[in-house]
């Protein structure tokens, strides 16, 4: 299915924010797009007319089964381009989010399967979000919140809750990224701030705001 470069950005933002919210509201689109409304109405019923959406006047959408199929295609295409930016091109992190916003909407199968196939058919994307194989399946890892984590317990972070381009050169000026292992050495009453420990790195503190976008796994190190 051929889709215009809009009605694929209405379609991965519908994705993502039924991750989080389930049926997603006509305002909730309009902010996340900065459209208006009203255009987002006119849109969704093209989507529908499409068979991509299961949508309800003030119920909301859904994607529909060919919607998911056509969504996971496009977030394959970002993250694989994101890897490869990353890994091949030396981009920082927190530098291809905009490119791979470009990328995603090539739409040679071929290109993305060998594209695929050339990085090592890799399972998650330079920010640890799992990127979708050929037929829409993700890995999946149990992930926790690092906010939530008890002190001394040795920890990989494997997750960023956000890719502006801010946060990551923050976290890359701290020496945090996918992979680092840490322990939370200390959590704060006052402003529910966190020490954590760096594997062989001094403690730092990392503000409440910061510590609720990352996301870890049990290390094994």
């Amino acid at each position: 299915m051929n889709l215009t470069i809009t009605k694929e950005n209405y379609i991965k933002a519908i994705y993502h924010l039924q991750q989080a919210e389930g049926n997603v509201s006509t305002n909730q689109l309009a902010a996340s797009l900065n459209t208006k409304p009203a255009s987002v109405t006119d849109m969704l019923k093209k989507l529908t007319n499409k068979s991509l959406l299961d949508y309800e006047p003030y119920q909301g959408v859904r994607l529909s089964k060919e919607g998911k199929k056509q969504a996971l295609s496009i977030v394959r295409k970002h993250r694989l381009w994101e890897f490869f930016l990353v890994e091949k091109l030396q981009f920082g992190w927190d530098e291809v989010h905009e490119v791979a916003e470009e990328l995603e909407h090539i739409s040679s199968k071929k290109l993305v399967d060998k594209l695929d196939a050339f990085l090592g058919h890799p399972k998650f994307d330079p920010h640890g979000d799992p990127i979708p194989d050929s037929n829409g399946v993700m890995v999946s890892i149990k992930q926790f919140n690092l906010i939530d984590v008890k002190p001394g317990i040795p920890v990989e972070l494997c997750n960023v809750g956000s890719q502006s381009a801010e946060l990551l050169e923050l976290l890359k000026h701290k020496g945090i990224g996918i992979g680092t292992v840490l322990q939370v050495i200390r959590k704060f009453e006052f402003d529910h701030s966190v020490e954590i420990k760096i594997k062989n790195k001094s403690t730092i503190t990392l503000s409440q705001q910061l510590a609720q976008v990352l996301f870890v796994k049990t290390s094994l190190i």
